[in-house]
């Protein structure tokens, strides 16, 4: 297992980036979070194996139909055991 901080930066907020990026976690049993940042990235935690970590990092540059995706950075971090994948939302 491990544990990745993913952004993804370009036209990623308001094209159904995180929705789709937690159901493709959940096909893939991958664990984390994702949220929209104030800069218009979006940020990721996510864990799990190695295979589903290089499938879920190709969605995260693939972006959905309507998204721009211009970089994606990755890095490792430590373990933080998440037992699901939640999109965290705003408070209004």
């Amino acid at each position: 297992m491990k544990h990745y901080v993913i952004t993804v930066t370009g036209k990623v907020q308001g094209v159904y980036f995180r929705d789709t990026c937690k159901a493709v976690a959940d096909q893939l049993g991958v664990k984390g979070f994702v949220r929209n940042n104030t800069d218009g990235s979006v940020y990721i935690e996510a864990e799990g194996d190695d295979f589903a970590l290089g499938s879920f990092l190709e969605f995260c540059h693939e972006g959905t139909d309507r998204a721009e995706v211009t970089s994606v950075d990755h890095t490792e971090s430590v373990l933080q055991h998440f037992q699901n994948f939640a999109v965290l939302r705003k408070k209004k």
